[in-house]
């Protein structure tokens, strides 16, 4: 919806050809297909394997390309080859539509020169379990790709370009969505983090490209809408409900600990928070994701507090490496999942919280949604005596 209504604001109706990368590429291309119709002359589409719908697979214009996330493999690396040959065969007077969500940065990738697959999947992981946030983990990103941090222009040359973004990070920052395939970082804000030698040492120069002259853009969804989409059903379900105006970072359980004690001076209703927090891993993690560490970690402060609910999901519907969005959970989730033989303190230091949460019946499962803008945490305050 968020495509067509892009499109339908902006009054798109010019022959293209589709560039389509990321959580949500099918989701945006049927947005696209059901506004342009026969205006689509071609297109590619680079998604996780599976998420794939019946509409694309069966459109011969469309060519399906399957990534990985979180951790690129030769897929991904194939999926950026793919993508390479099929801008060189564009017309270079073509028009093209790009439409960018989360999850690119794994999914698509054309290695720097010296670098390998098994580099680039050692990097990722040790980014991933480090305790990262997203602007270090992709400013790192840039430095080993040909096509992130702007690098996309030097095969797309002049053609002319609309992007239409979908928001996964902090303040929308085009450069860092996707690692900025369509966005050149200039010297002052390519930033890296500190990093052991045996990268830091390795990372090539930032790639100095020019963006191309006939090139718009617009960010279609974000953080922002899915909270106030949030904030209005709990309102027409009749709860009272607040937006927090914070941005939820940094570690995941510290993040759960200033939630619940929020909680605890909010009057009764629904709070909505949002961003993205971190999880530190032990050196053989557990299941679990940043959503279901921050469940555990609420649940454990939890335990005296029978008129709260907490509920941590991912918005894409898979958090971590498990299947599930995440979990809702309550005064009494420690407790069903000690009944099971489980210890949630042990769980979450190794990164385990996804065993604990199933054990104690509290994962939401709702399956690929199509779209990426974080992570939604909502807490509900009742009466005292509300029955949970």
């Amino acid at each position: 919806k968020a495509v067509e209504q892009a499109l339908r604001a902006q009054a798109y109706q010019q022959d293209c050809h589709i560039i389509a990368i990321g959580k949500g590429a099918d989701a945006m291309t049927r947005g696209a297909m059901n506004m342009l119709h026969e205006h689509i002359i071609s297109g590619i589409a680079i998604n996780k394997a599976g998420d794939f719908s019946t509409q694309l697979l069966n459109d011969a214009r469309i060519n399906c390309v399957e990534g990985e996330h979180p951790v690129p493999n030769e897929k991904s690396l194939a999926a950026g080859q793919a993508l390479l040959t099929y801008i060189q065969q564009l017309p270079e007077d073509a028009t093209c539509l790009v439409l960018f969500s989360g999850g690119a940065s794994s999914l698509v990738e054309v290695l720097a020169d010296g670098w390998t697959l098994a580099d680039l999947q050692a990097l990722t992981r040790y980014l991933l379990g480090s305790g990262y946030d997203i602007h270090a983990m992709n400013a790192v990103r840039r430095r080993v790709s040909q096509i992130k941090g702007g690098g996309l222009w030097q095969f797309l040359g002049q053609r002319q370009v609309t992007a239409l973004l979908i928001s996964d990070v902090p303040h929308d920052d085009p450069q860092v969505i996707g690692s900025g395939v369509l966005f050149p970082v200039d010297e002052a804000h390519d930033m890296l983090p500190d990093l052991p030698e045996q990268w830091a040492n390795r990372l090539p120069k930032r790639q100095a490209v020019q963006q191309g002259a006939k090139f718009q853009w617009s960010i279609i969804a974000s953080l922002a809408l899915a909270k106030q989409a949030a904030y209005e059903k709990a309102k027409a379900l009749g709860y009272q409900a607040q937006i927090v105006d914070e941005f939820m970072e940094g570690y995941a359980r510290d993040a759960a600990q200033h939630i619940v004690q929020s909680l605890t001076k909010a009057p009764l209703g629904l709070s909505v928070w949002g961003g993205e927090t971190t999880v530190v891993l032990p050196e053989n993690p557990g299941l679990g994701g940043r959503n279901l560490h921050v469940a555990l970690s609420a649940a454990v402060e939890l335990q005296d507090k029978p008129n709260m609910l907490v509920l941590s999901a991912s918005t894409d519907g898979i958090d971590g490496v498990t299947q599930e969005a995440g979990a809702i959970v309550d005064s009494h989730t420690v407790e069903r999942g000690e009944q099971q033989g489980l210890s949630a303190e042990n769980c979450l230091q190794r990164a385990d919280a996804y065993t604990f949460l199933s054990a104690s019946e509290d994962l939401i499962h709702t399956g690929a949604t199509g779209t990426n803008v974080m992570d939604l945490v909502l807490g509900l305050v009742m009466s005292n005596d509300t029955e949970q």
